[in-house]
């Protein structure tokens, strides 16, 4: 049969794995969709830059009419990143009959409404599994696999970059900025770290993950964001001595008809199975009505595990082909968004605070606890170097975000409290 012709826009770690895998994998392609499949033009910035795949130089372009407009392109694979400007080559593939398979968080996080929108009112489908976990299939998992389910929890480790990281920091005792640099040498982190460290790739893959998981519009606004550059080696020590293990964790709760929806760093009890997670592999916790607990755990990133995601969304599409049912995958939001209030927000929390080591000052903060109705599940009391001051780490039971935040707040101008120096979510009950 006739061979089906691919446009892919970029070729840099993610494109180079797509176009080995489509030339390695024929024989599995011709299988799972009944004919050729060929890469006919690649979409680069430097026709003459090295690259680790050989390409024919007649399949290479520096203008993107030559794959947006070509009548005999017949699936864009979208692989080059950035916002504005990729936007507008996807908008103007579909409106040219171009189906799209794209690996874009940024942009699906953003506009994936929008074009999701685009991409049904010309009968084309866009497909976005390797937007999120990179080789693992978690977005056809809640959309196919998890479809007759109500799901009303996902929690999971979402970037390489933080994970490889937090691990080393653990494992090793290391700083940081020495991590940091490591991790930016062997090719983890890119030269400016900001989006990975500070929670914002994480956010984006959540929002993604809790519009498909609960059917419902969630913006990247609406996701509460914080990143891992404050946690210090102290956090991690006394997180280890209580029976934690430190992790970025992407959580997205529904409870009733709301939800809420936030990244941040996470104590998590050693026996919980994503404190298991190291290194740059990324996982996701799935909890349904029906189906109970699943987790979905591979690499989160890397040229062949996520070209794989790409490949297998581009089998969906060119399948729908052969059964004439593209632009039928996009499914508008069933619920209306709801956003919990921080009163219906709950959890544990862990708490370090410097404070003067006299008579009376653990009584004055325990009762600001209680005026909350807040108790404690562990306590800590260390001395520190100077003699006037000790250092007190809590972990607390479930309490309200709107009740923590307000114990915050009164104990910062309690007199005998010098710094509240951490604080962080816990999830899960440690041994320890």
């Amino acid at each position: 049969m006739e061979a089906i012709s691919i446009g892919l826009l970029g070729l840099g770690t993610v494109g180079s794995g797509v176009v080995k895998i489509i030339e390695n994998h024929q024989d599995k392609l011709m299988h799972q969709v009944g004919c050729p499949v060929k890469v006919k033009k690649i979409l680069v910035k430097d026709l003459n830059k090295e690259r680790a795949v050989k390409i024919d130089n007649e399949k290479l372009t520096t203008d993107p009419d030559e794959i947006l407009y070509d009548p005999e392109i017949d699936v864009i694979i979208e692989v080059m990143g950035g916002m504005k400007e990729t936007k507008n080559y996807m908008i103007k593939a579909l409106r040219n009959r171009k189906h799209i398979v794209t690996a874009n968080k940024d942009l699906m996080a953003v506009h994936g409404s929008e074009l999701l929108t685009i991409a049904s009112e010309n009968e084309c489908d866009l497909f976005y599994e390797a937007s999120v976990a990179g080789g693992i299939p978690i977005l056809r998992s809640l959309v196919d696999g998890l479809a007759s389910d109500r799901i009303t929890k996902m929690m999971g480790i979402v970037n390489g970059t933080t994970n490889f990281i937090l691990t080393k920091m653990s494992k090793h005792g290391s700083a940081y900025e020495e991590v940091l640099k490591e991790a930016q040498e062997l090719g983890y982190a890119e030269a400016d770290p900001t989006s990975d460290v500070e929670g914002l790739d994480a956010a984006r893959k959540m929002a993604i993950l809790a519009t498909l998981g609960f059917s419902m519009k969630i913006d990247l606004d609406d996701v509460k964001v914080e990143g891992i550059t404050r946690i210090t080696e102290e956090d991690l020590r006394y997180g280890r001595q209580l029976g934690y293990t430190m992790k970025l964790i992407g959580i997205a709760h529904r409870e009733g008809e709301k939800v809420d929806v936030s990244v941040q760093p996470t104590l998590l009890a050693d026996t919980h199975p994503l404190a298991s997670v190291q290194d740059e592999f990324n996982a996701v916790y799935v909890y349904g009505e029906a189906v109970g607990e699943t987790m979905f755990y591979g690499p989160g990133a890397g040229s062949l595990p996520t070209a794989t995601a790409v490949v297998s969304d581009l089998v969906g599409v060119l399948k729908n082909m052969r059964l004439g049912v593209t632009g039928k995958n996009a499914v508008t939001p069933q619920y209306k968004k709801q956003l919990k209030e921080p009163s219906e927000i709950y959890s544990k929390y862990f708490l370090r605070l410097h404070v003067r080591d006299e008579v009376g000052v653990f009584a004055n903060i325990t009762s600001i606890f209680s005026e909350h109705r807040v108790s404690f599940e562990k306590i800590l009391q260390m001395p520190l170097k100077e003699k006037e001051y000790a250092e007190i780490v809590l972990v607390t039971h479930q309490a309200s975000l709107q009740d923590y935040e307000e114990i915050l707040v009164k104990l910062r101008d309690l007199q005998a409290v010098k710094t509240i120096e951490s604080s962080y979510r816990v999830e899960g009950s440690a041994n320890v």
